[in-house]
């Protein structure tokens, strides 16, 4: 199979799309706090125009100061932004890419610490994540806010974008206004259908008054909001033949709101691939204008499936564009191997919470600006030790770089302890991963050696001009009392399956590994499986999203979950676990540790003869997670 209809060009309104890829709409964090677009921004756009995305819609440009939910929004509430979002729109046409603007208010999403303003809705009711009692708007105030619509769609026409979205979805203040479970007015902007389709009748009308009758205009929203009265399908349905009558150039299905008690607007790896395009499907099954559909689809191969079958025009692959931002390009010259697959483990989200968007699989997310491979340097002799992602990605960016690399792993397989995370339930994307830094590796000349097991002695004798050392790290030993009196498992051996535990198993840990296993355990049907955390909730470290999800699955397999309990020692027949300070012996057949990780970095001290040849990287280091450990391996690799 490959790619076909993906590549056909396809209409907005009277803007032609080169072809069906879309990176759809995602809060970066790189604007700054005036709403102007800064370098890093138009850095980040131009890597995914030049990858070949046919369209970028942005992240939400916010009409006025206090419409964000973030302090680093973009914005065109003024004249005086046009100018820096105009020089992003000249560099995106460089490469025959359209880009549309998506204009938003945050609504109650958002609170005075963000936007020093208290926030605005609808009605006086919080939003769950951001709690704070918002403003009920006053019908004033409301003229006002279409006004400002009005006013950021005509400077974003003015900044050279080729289209605006009207960003009506995801619980934002467009969505509150036509949503029964948000707005509860009693005047002309509330209870009736067309009473709450009124506020986007009014904001749509004063932005074609804004930009004119020719100019692409679409609108996002949510086909099912997955809250509590909140619109389903059906409703959906009066609603885009709505949006179409009015004039509408485009619609893209969305799903959700903050307040969805799934995670919806990005899929996490417990959730199927492209689960929500049954919706896009539905909507276009009866509408005359393009259907974007999006969510969970980071395969161009199916993506095709969904062109073909007519379940929609384009597809939406945001969160694919940061793992991989030259996708269509090689999908189009049928590179599908050279793909970086996302992994849908909501680092992008915790590290936007952090501060801006980076990505697990691709170290150069968000800091496109940092590297450059015009010029490559005079080439070098790199050793790395440690074949885990952190050294994979070392070797691959010293490799670009055009220097000699040798890579020595001490297994007979590359992957460090990441490959035993890529046996977990809902890691099948892992591997995948694992697969292309192998891959990756191999096509650029790096010299692997399996099966080495590196001394001091060889690193000295080789005489790279640089030594990164990834040695990763290995399981903490088990420091429970009487773990000396039985044999204990170590999650690792389990994950591998160098050890095969049936029966009643007690896995001991909180954190993620300890979770994964217990999980994978239950799923094998190996037996009756508890797990005992010392922590007052499983997995505390986790994406939120996706540990409601690992939480969630832990019960669907009926695993026994004891929180708030320490394994106090390990006996013949079981554990004695205390919880409430109560002691209590249980009976168990295996005994499985999770309990974490320590850095493997016993040559570190001895290559300190080396000094700035050497550098130490990753769970070497010090034990993090896998994207931290990546991206410090590639800027060793890319600075050698």
């Amino acid at each position: 199979m490959k790619n076909d209809l993906m590549f056909t060009p396809v209409k907005i309104g009277n803007c032609e799309i080169p072809n069906r890829f879309v990176v759809t709409a995602m809060l970066t964090g790189m604007c700054n706090a005036d709403g102007t677009a800064s370098e890093q921004f138009i850095r980040y756009h131009e890597a995914r125009a030049k990858g070949g995305y046919g369209l970028i819609i942005t992240e939400d440009y916010r009409i006025c100061p206090a419409a964000a939910n973030s302090p680093t929004a973009a914005g065109l509430w003024n004249k005086s932004q046009i100018e820096s979002h105009r020089r992003l729109t000249e560099t995106i046409h460089q490469y025959n890419t359209r880009i549309f603007c998506q204009i938003y208010h945050a609504g109650r999403q958002t609170n005075h610490w963000i936007t020093g303003e208290r926030p605005i809705a609808p009605s006086e009711i919080p939003c769950p994540s951001f709690k704070e009692l918002p403003h009920e708007l006053t019908v004033e105030e409301i003229h006002t806010l279409v006004e400002q619509f009005a006013a950021a769609a005509a400077n974003a026409k003015e900044a050279g974008f080729d289209g605006i979205e009207l960003h009506g979805g995801n619980g934002y203040l467009i969505a509150a206004f036509m949503s029964m479970y948000q707005n509860k007015r009693t005047d002309e902007y509330g209870g009736c259908f067309n009473n709450r389709m009124r506020f986007i009748h009014e904001v749509y009308d004063a932005i074609r008054a804004a930009v004119g009758p020719d100019f692409p205009l679409m609108i996002r929203f949510s086909a099912e909001e997955h809250v509590l009265s909140g619109r389903s399908l059906t409703e959906s349905r009066m609603i885009a033949r709505e949006f179409e009558a009015w004039g509408f150039d485009a619609i893209n299905c969305s799903n959700g709101t903050y307040s969805s008690y799934i995670p919806l607007q990005s899929s996490t790896m417990f959730q199927d691939h492209a689960w929500a395009l049954k919706n896009a499907r539905e909507l276009k099954s009866f509408l005359n204008i393009p259907v974007i559909g999006s969510n969970g689809v980071d395969d161009p191969l199916l993506a095709e499936t969904f062109i073909q079958d007519g379940w929609c025009d384009l597809v939406g692959m945001a969160r694919c564009s940061l793992a991989d931002p030259e996708m269509p390009n090689k999908a189009k010259e049928e590179r599908y191997e050279e793909i970086r697959p996302c992994l849908r483990c909501q680092s992008c989200f915790g590290e936007l919470m952090k501060g801006c968007v980076h990505c697990c699989v691709n170290p150069e997310t968000g800091r496109e600006y940092l590297y450059d491979y015009k010029d490559q340097p005079e080439p070098k002799k790199v050793l790395v030790i440690g074949g885990g992602p952190g050294g994979l990605e070392a070797a691959i960016a010293a490799a670009r770089r055009g220097h000699d690399v040798t890579l020595w792993e001490k297994n007979d397989r590359l992957g460090g302890v990441f490959l035993a995370a890529c046996y977990a339930p809902a890691k099948g994307d892992h591997i995948t991963f694992l697969c292309w830094l192998i891959n990756e590796v191999k096509k650029l000349g790096v010299h692997i050696e399996l099966n080495k097991n590196a001394s001091a002695e060889d690193i000295l004798a080789f005489g790279a001009d640089k030594v990164i050392l990834a040695s990763g790290s290995r399981p903490k030993p088990c420091s429970i009392p009487g773990a000396d009196t039985r044999e204990v498992l170590f999650a690792e051996d389990v994950l591998l399956g160098k050890a095969q535990p049936m029966g009643k198993i007690l896995v001991v840990g909180a954190g993620e590994t300890a979770a994964e296993t217990a999980l994978y355990l239950a799923s094998l049907e190996r037996g009756d499986i508890t797990i005992a955390a010392r922590k007052d909730k499983l997995v505390p470290k986790m994406d939120g999203n996706t540990a409601v999800s690992m939480r969630k699955a832990l019960r669907e397999y009926e695993v026994n979950i004891r929180t708030d309990t320490r394994t106090v020692r390990i006996t013949e027949n079981g554990a004695v676990l205390e919880h409430d300070g109560i002691e209590k012996e249980i009976p168990f057949d295996h005994i499985v540790i999770g309990m974490g990780y320590a850095p493997a970095n016993e040559l570190a001290e001895s290559l300190n003869v080396l000094g700035d040849k050497l550098v130490v990287i990753g769970d070497a280091k010090e034990v993090r997670n896998a994207m931290q450990a990546a991206a410090e391996g590639y800027d060793a690799g890319y600075f050698a």
